[in-house]
């Protein structure tokens, strides 16, 4: 397991301010005879420094696909499997798998299929609970879309949550995207939405617990 480099400055600070936090702690309550305070608020802070450091945890994973396997993007829990109307770049009817992620996911995003990124955008926006239904086309978000080598392509979707402020992405225009190499991460609690063409047989259902490169969402016809 590794480290996010999107996590150096944050889990840095973090530990800093924990750490001035408890030298603060030593010095008004283990000096002064508030021993059973002292341990139960080091504990905390112990448990704080933990869960800054488990957000930024990049896991190793090695997955097997088919050329056509579209892989789950992230790690959380399938919240919504529905056909709807795409509005921002294909203006058809798509299959939408939404992905929750808690912030104790692993928040790291992968291309879940490989081929030509021909579409890029970051969109400013609200920062509604991520499973807001809004939340899609309202929140602070980031849209790609790649082409297979079938011609079939999908769209996904990075949306911030009420507690995810940034939303990092990598993807460019004309990239070749490799199926499972990181496209972007979003800080802490957020939502990914993934577009797929009607007829594509999926592999997971609502309530489903998936792993990002382990599980495999779909599989295009």
């Amino acid at each position: 397991m590794t480290l996010h480099r999107e996590g150096f400055a944050t889990i840095t600070i973090g530990l800093l301010a924990l750490t001035l936090f408890q030298w603060g702690n030593f010095w008004l309550l283990g000096v002064t005879g508030w021993l059973w305070l002292f341990i139960l608020l080091s504990l905390g802070v112990l448990v704080m420094a933990y869960l800054i450091v488990q957000f930024f945890r990049i896991p190793k994973r090695t997955f097997t696909f088919g050329p056509n396997d579209v892989l789950c993007p992230a790690d959380g829990k399938v919240v919504v499997i529905e056909e709807v109307e795409e509005t921002e770049y294909f203006n058809d009817r798509r299959i939408q798998v939404s992905i929750f992620m808690s912030p104790l996911n692993v928040h790291a995003n992968y291309f879940p299929i490989g081929g030509i990124v021909r579409y890029v955008k970051y969109h400013k926006g609200l920062f509604l609970v991520a499973w807001h239904p809004k939340s899609s086309t309202d929140n602070e978000r980031s849209t790609v879309v790649v082409e297979h080598a079938s011609g079939q392509s999908i769209l996904f979707r990075q949306i911030a949550g009420a507690v995810a402020r940034r939303i990092c992405y990598y993807a460019t225009v004309g990239q070749q995207a490799v199926t499972g190499e990181e496209f972007g991460f979003i800080k802490f609690g957020s939502r990914v939405d993934v577009f797929l063409p009607i007829g594509t047989e999926l592999n997971v259902k609502i309530g489903d617990d998936v792993k990002a490169k382990l599980t495999k969402l779909a599989t295009l016809k």
